[in-house]
């Protein structure tokens, strides 16, 4: 046995034949550059299988795929009197052993590299077999000397060649059309190979070498011709299995078959498409809507961002359900396993619980300062008190209570007003702007009404000033895309807590407005009477122990 180096000087030499191909080439790979032309030496398939060879053939497999073909070659030896193999994608080397990357491989290095690949050496020791009749054609990519890690670069290393076997060595393009040719009756694959310039020829180099005589026809494959019934039923068993493992079956037994090109396409699109198996896995567990809604919940209760609660897992779901196998440590494929989803559950339970807890805490203290300052105002019983309870807890508790009383002074007050001063008010009360009660305080510095005019003064001011706030908050609630059922739990959860939101019909009135504001202060949020992510997250955490999964 000979080596031959990458560089190697064209030699001279002789002629192939026949019984057993492989075919492996791979250009769109999962995590490498892609590589330009990488699968066109598999095209030489069908060619070869009506010239009566047993062609294993690959387009974009895995490491394993490639591994399992490769097997499938092996098996040729001895019975085998031609062996072809045609190997194009992005090569790996330690400068002694060489791997094909099958199109899974992830950052090889020296001690892994191997997983996701397929050693050139052994296959070419399988080749040995056929000696003066194996060729074994290279298409390999041009980015080489590019390194992996410091034990490992691009291309090619030193191959070790058995006698009787020739190796060409081309780009990608060129090996495949190289492969074609020789193919044919009649074609002397030295000559094809020392006319090319771009070809590197090296290994057994006889004078002549004609892989297929040129008195040899091409005949269909007797199954195809005679069985496409079998055919057929196969290429369906492939589809509604839809796996590479099954459409390379297909592959194996009709290398020249009527649906080759759907085969190769479907292997090329299973291979690119990330986390497959993991898509599978959970589209096996067959979730319902209603269980895709509570798995969002307990995203949104774990403050994860879904976009929405309704059942669909769109982009922003996936993104939450990646987001949360990053921080719990698991594989970010975005799509969740049984066990992931009872951990999901659990962690929004144990969530669910703590933020309750906070609450009650936050509720508690915000209903002892309420009753304290009632006590040091609206309890003394005058105006100025009340007005200054409802200043500063315009939902509390004994809001109600002010308010009557304060309409009740007013009213007083109203009948006691001399006929001039009870007019002005009157007029004001009807514009009910700043501007007017102004007016009103201009020409009556001691108008019965003054303190409820500079307070109405307050009132617009606010309003004025989030009304903005509220636009905003109401485009953030809508944003939320809330179906119908999570309303309703959430108006059930805020009645629970009797914060009076009304009738739990997924409708928010005013009530609900209010009801949330409460909620909102008691737990910190954003005061706005409207949902925002917070908010329900919260809101939902107590509302999940009650959804049956």
């Amino acid at each position: 046995m000979h080596r031959l180096l990458l560089l190697t000087t064209l030699l001279a030499g002789p002629a192939f034949a026949q019984d057993a191909a492989l075919l492996l080439g791979v250009d769109r790979y999962s995590e490498l550059d892609r590589l330009r032309n990488g699968t066109d030496i598999a095209e030489a398939a069908g060619p070869l299988a009506r010239l009566g060879f047993e062609t294993q053939v690959g387009a974009d497999p895995t490491g394993a795929q490639m591994q399992e073909l490769a097997t499938r070659f092996a098996d040729s030896r001895g019975t085998a009197d031609r062996m072809i193999v045609g190997l194009s994608g992005r090569f790996a080397t330690d400068g002694i052993t060489t791997w094909l990357l099958g199109a899974d491989t992830d950052e090889p290095g020296l001690f892994t590299v191997g997983q996701d690949a397929l050693g050139i050496d052994s296959l070419l020791s399988v080749m040995g077999a056929a000696a003066g009749q194996s060729i074994l054609v290279i298409g390999q990519n041009p980015d080489r000397g590019r390194t992996y890690d410091d034990l490992l670069r691009t291309g090619l290393g030193d191959l070790d060649i058995p006698q009787g076997v020739t190796v060409v060595i081309g780009e990608p393009d060129d090996a495949a059309d190289y492969l074609q040719v020789i193919a044919s009756p009649g074609a002397d694959a030295i000559a094809l190979a020392k006319s090319n310039r771009r070809l590197l020829l090296g290994g057994f180099v006889p004078d002549r070498l004609v892989l297929v005589p040129e008195d040899a026809t091409e005949t269909p494959a007797a199954p195809q011709t005679v069985d496409t019934a079998a055919e057929d039923a196969m290429w369906e068993g492939a589809q509604a299995l839809d796996t590479a493992e099954a459409y390379l079956d297909y592959l194996s037994k009709y290398p020249a078959g009527q649906y080759v090109d759907e085969a190769q396409e479907r292997i090329s699109a299973i291979n690119r498409e990330p986390n497959r198996q993991d898509r599978l896995a959970e589209e096996s567990l067959a979730l319902t809507r209603n269980q895709r809604r509570d798995i969002q919940r307990d995203l949104t209760v774990l403050n994860y961002n879904t976009r929405g609660i309704d059942g669909i897992f769109g982009p922003g779901t996936r993104q939450a359900i990646t987001n949360w196998q990053q921080q719990t440590g698991f594989a970010q494929t975005s799509y969740l396993t049984a066990d992931q989803i009872n951990q999901l559950d659990a962690q929004a339970a144990r969530r669910s619980a703590e933020i309750e807890a906070e609450a009650a805490r936050a509720r508690a203290e915000e209903e002892r300062r309420d009753r304290a300052f009632w006590q040091e105002t609206g309890a003394a019983g005058d105006e100025p008190g009340y007005r200054a309870y409802l200043d500063r807890f315009p939902d509390g508790l004994f809001a109600g209570e002010a308010r009557n009383r304060l309409d009740a002074i007013e009213a007083d007050k109203l009948a006691a007003a001399e006929t001039q001063d009870k007019a002005g008010w009157d007029r004001a009360r009807a514009i009910d702007t700043i501007p007017g009660y102004r007016d009103y305080l201009a020409a009556f510095e001691d108008g019965a009404f003054r303190r409820a005019a500079r307070d109405r003064i307050k009132e617009i001011r606010r309003a004025a000033n989030s009304a903005e706030a509220s636009e905003d908050a109401e485009a953030a609630e809508v944003e939320l895309n809330v179906d119908p059922i999570t309303a309703r739990l959430i108006e059930g959860k805020l009645a629970s807590l009797g914060l009076d939101p009304g009738p739990a019909d997924g409708e928010f009135t005013d009530e609900t407005r209010r009801a949330l504001r409460l909620y909102q202060r008691d737990r910190g949020l954003p005061t706005s009477g409207f949902l925002d992510r917070g908010t329900v997250s919260q809101l939902l955490a107590d509302t999940i122990g009650n959804i049956t999964r």
